[in-house]
């Protein structure tokens, strides 16, 4: 392909040098730059882009896009392209470049604070179940079928590696692509190289107030999805959600889901219990029976979304039905850790006030002796969630026990301050935990996660519950800039079985 044809899908305010020349790789990693690369100079909030303007060229680079070159040297066999947005310009670039692989197949995304891993997997199992072969990219990972897997870098990768890997993808069969669309990747024009046939909106709730300005902001990111991206597509709308009647009010010709009878798909005669979910979900596609192993309020939403993409894909409802039946458990999301300790022991990736209080008050629903939550708050993150998710925890649990998550660069001590005050300011008491026995009500702190997994499971008895909350599926933990391996689901195995096998101290009663 050559530059020129390149340039004339970006819309360029400015082009100076050649552009008839052949260009054999898109990058925006100066370090990543080979001879006849074009290097797209992102703008950044810790680095720019075009400070490494030098570097690509020297490396080899045919041509560069910036939005501008104040300060840059023209050099003769290298073409400046400039543009107004840079990220918008790549991701068109990219989806010329890569022979636009979302054209031709049903492109589905899902937008929205909580939900959007579960809704991915739940619309994936009814795919395949309808012969169909779905690539998924989410925040577990990118992955097509059993064929190709990917580890997952950010929830919605960067443009040039989703149509790279959405190509390879098609190469090998994809004839859908399901997606989860965060609002980084909204605000930074990752997806803007494709046309969505069905968009989701789940929820709207406090979190990235490290990046977006206010909630308001949040929400508008979002919004691009259903207002720029869509086309003619069909707007699939969280009728149960304040941010979701927001959306409406705007979209007239949006389809709903929710709790009313008054929504396109709502829940009839469905029973939400230990055992799981079942029931009809009604509307005006027909009837669906459910009969999912998933638990929770929160999953009736996230069975409702799926259950209308695959309606709108014109999947029939035994089919849909059967699909739902399938679906597999999704990494980190209410997974069970199997015991032989009679406990409940569940780890999730609730990160949030509002995701963390939707999972324990299905836990407080169920029949248990005492419940222990273990949960921590990410560092370099919006830390006005972090009192918000103590006092849920606080709250809802027998005992909160508040630990270190992915610190990164901040000192995870600074950090445990902030839950700690806020559980505090909820009214909840604090603890040593040297002293907790059966009765004891509040919480504690022990910085260190593994500790206080193992410090949690010390404590358990037959019938209690306990959640470890807010990393999930991952399998590291961030200390600075250093990523170690870390899993809680082979913490917590590790621990019950440590625990069940000591000796049985006070009132513990382990089978």
């Amino acid at each position: 392909m050559q530059l020129r044809e390149l340039i004339g899908v970006i819309n360029p305010v400015a082009v100076e040098g050649p552009t008839a020349v052949d260009i054999c790789a898109l990058v925006c990693d100066s370090r990543q730059v080979s001879p006849g690369a074009v290097f797209f100079a992102l703008p950044g909030s810790k680095t720019d882009g075009r400070n490494y303007i030098s570097q690509a060229i020297a490396a080899g680079a045919v041509a560069v896009v910036a939005c501008s070159f104040k300060g840059v040297v023209a050099v003769a066999d290298c073409c400046f392209v400039q543009v107004t947005n840079v990220r918008r310009a790549m991701a068109l670039a990219a989806s010329h470049y890569y022979g636009y692989p979302g054209r031709g197949i049903p492109v589905i995304g899902v937008t929205g604070t909580n939900g959007k891993t579960t809704i991915t997997y739940l619309i994936e199992a009814i795919l395949k179940n309808a012969g169909y072969v779905p690539a998924v990219f989410g925040t577990v990972e990118y992955r097509l079928a059993d064929i190709l897997r990917y580890e997952a870098t950010h929830t919605t990768p960067e443009s040039l590696e989703l149509m790279r890997m959405l190509a390879e993808f098609r190469r090998h069969g994809a004839n859908v692509l399901v997606m989860e669309v965060s609002s980084h990747a909204l605000e930074q024009h990752r997806v803007d190289g494709l046309v969505f046939d069905v968009a989701v909106f789940t929820n709207l709730t406090q979190d990235h107030l490290d990046y977006h300005v206010g909630l308001d902001s949040y929400f508008a990111s979002k919004c691009r999805l259903f207002t720029e991206l869509l086309g003619a597509g069909i707007a699939l709308i969280n009728a149960d959600d304040p941010y979701g009647q927001r959306l409406l009010a705007d979209m007239s010709a949006a389809q709903t889901f929710g709790r009313q009878s008054s929504c396109n798909l709502y829940p009839r005669q469905v029973s939400v219990g230990r055992d799981g979910i079942h029931g009809i979900f009604s509307g005006s596609h027909g009837d669906v029976q459910i009969d999912s192993p998933m638990t929770g309020d929160f999953n009736l939403s996230n069975l409702l979304a799926a259950v209308a993409v695959a309606q709108q894909l014109n999947i029939s409802n035994e089919q849909i039905a059967s699909g739902i039946n399938k679906a597999p458990q999704v990494p980190g999301r209410l997974e069970r850790v199997d015991n032989d300790c009679g406990v409940l022991a569940l780890v999730d990736y609730a990160h949030t006030g509002d995701a963390l209080e939707q999972v324990l008050k299905t836990l407080c629903g169920l029949e248990y002796r005492r419940l222990y939550t273990i949960i921590g708050c990410g560092g370099d993150r919006d830390p006005g969630k972090r009192p918000v998710m103590a006092a849920v925890a606080a709250e809802y649990s027998d005992l909160a026990i508040f630990t270190s998550d992915n610190p990164r660069t901040e000192d995870p001590l600074v950090i445990l301050e902030q839950i700690r005050a806020g559980a505090l300011a909820a009214g909840s008491s604090e603890l040593d935990p040297a002293l907790v026995n059966s009765d004891s009500r509040g919480f504690v702190v022990i910085p260190a996660r593994r500790s206080a997994i193992n410090y949690a499971a010390s404590l358990l008895s037959t019938g209690d519950m306990l959640l470890v909350a807010g990393k999930g599926h991952e399998d590291y933990q961030i200390l600075g800039t250093t990523k170690i391996h870390f899993d809680d689901r082979e913490e917590v195995r590790r621990a019950l079985a440590q625990a069940c096998a000591a000796p049985i101290a006070g009132d513990r009663t382990h089978v």
